[in-house]
């Protein structure tokens, strides 16, 4: 009988897995139909390669610092509870990647390709399993220490802070470190439109997300004895408040009407297993509103320019979701319980914390070390040179 329940286990995360791995499609199809037509090539490529670095990083190192798991054992040991552990890796891999995936936008059109990898590597060997240790395997005693303090642990069901709070507050700093795209921002004050090149490219992006999101949120269960349909639910309040509530604030555009639901959803990791179906309704649908504001104050009046607006997005919205838990969950508005908000802003700022430092110092580093901005003379280095002639435009980044 434990055979077949830890078979039954390994079949449910290994389809979690490949739901959330499918949603890297997801994350280069948003990219390929935001950027202008000329760099698309170059965001599939990224997108690929990063998910690779990362899982020879994960595997190496990140697993281990999270969950002080590592797999230089037997193979009689790696297929115990067939295997379970090793599909648990694969799933936990494809969350670690998605860090990455999320940076990717923010900095797309201008960033060295080189650099981005040896960042990518550091960031999932090192910064967000520190943080994913954390919160959730009780590593270096913060969560008792919250317990002790406010009576609950930080919680993060499906990663609104562990994964999207954190890829989004990393990218902030490499944004700002490479500066804006040639042309973007003009001296005298005037901003140069790049609208979306590509809109179905967008949208199937979109949907490729939402859909593999709810492999991300319900099968972070991890045992099928652990399942709830109220995740389920809760990630499709949110998403559909967070759609409408995008398409209402951001007047029909279609950019922010498809990243509404990604809005949403990303609010709603945190809280899904604790929130009543209403309150992730309204966790949504405020999330919708803080993208759709956040990104044009940001692109706008601060001129920081975030192609994707993936701080807005993930970040802020990543935070929002950490917070919400704690207002949201608690039994006096319908939820579960056993959160509170005081260790909901405490985790959630630790997450910051850790990612803003993080950043700073790895793209630091490398802006100083190597560079990580294409100079404008000599764009296509590395892969980008293969890129260049394999589509065989004379186009370059600007």
């Amino acid at each position: 009988m434990e055979t077949l329940k830890s078979g039954s286990d390994t079949l449910f995360i290994l389809l979690g897995a490949i739901l959330v791995f499918a949603m890297h499609a997801g994350f280069a199809f948003l990219e390929l139909g935001t950027v202008r037509r000329k760099n698309q090539v170059n965001a599939l490529v990224k997108i690929l390669m990063d998910f690779a670095v990362s899982t020879i990083a994960y595997f190496f190192i990140g697993y281990t610092v999270a969950y002080g798991t590592q797999f230089f054992t037997g193979a009689e040991t790696l297929a115990a509870r067939s295997g379970f552990e090793l599909v648990k890796f694969f799933f936990l891999l494809t969350f670690a990647a998605a860090v990455p995936a999320i940076i990717s936008g923010g900095i797309a059109e201008r960033a060295r390709f080189e650099p981005q990898l040896i960042a990518t590597f550091i960031l999932v060997a090192l910064v967000y399993p520190l943080f994913e240790g954390i919160a959730w395997n009780e590593r270096f005693g913060i969560q008792a220490w919250l317990t002790a303090q406010t009576g609950a642990a930080f919680h993060d069901f499906a990663g609104s802070v562990v994964v999207h709070a954190v890829g989004g507050w990393i990218a902030l700093p490499a944004v700002l470190l490479l500066g804006a795209r040639h042309g973007r921002y003009g001296k005298d004050g005037s901003i140069s439109a790049h609208p979306p090149s590509n809109i179905p490219f967008l949208a199937l992006g979109a949907w490729i997300l939402a859909v593999g999101w709810f492999g991300f949120n319900v099968m972070s269960a991890q045992t099928i004895d652990k399942i709830n349909g109220l995740v389920a639910i809760n990630s499709l309040m949110a998403m559909v408040g967070g759609t409408i509530a995008a398409w209402a604030v951001g007047r029909n555009d279609p950019g922010f009407v498809y990243n509404g639901p990604l809005a949403g959803l990303v609010a709603v990791c945190a809280g899904s297993d604790v929130m009543h179906p209403l309150g992730s309704l309204v966790v949504g649908s405020v999330a919708g509103v803080l993208f759709v504001k956040m990104f044009t104050l940001v692109q706008n009046r601060w001129k920081i320019d975030d192609v994707l607006g993936v701080w807005p997005l993930h970040g802020l919205c990543g935070a929002w979701g950490g917070i919400a838990a704690g207002i949201f969950g608690s039994r006096a508005l319908g939820g579960l319980g056993g959160v509170t908000l005081a260790s909901q802003v405490a985790g959630t700022l630790l997450g910051i914390v850790i990612a803003l430092t993080g950043g700073f110092i790895i793209y630091g580093t490398l802006k100083t070390l190597m560079g990580i901005r294409l100079d404008q003379e000599s764009e296509y280095l590395g892969a980008d040179l293969a890129i260049h002639k394999i589509s065989a435009t004379p186009e370059h980044d600007s």
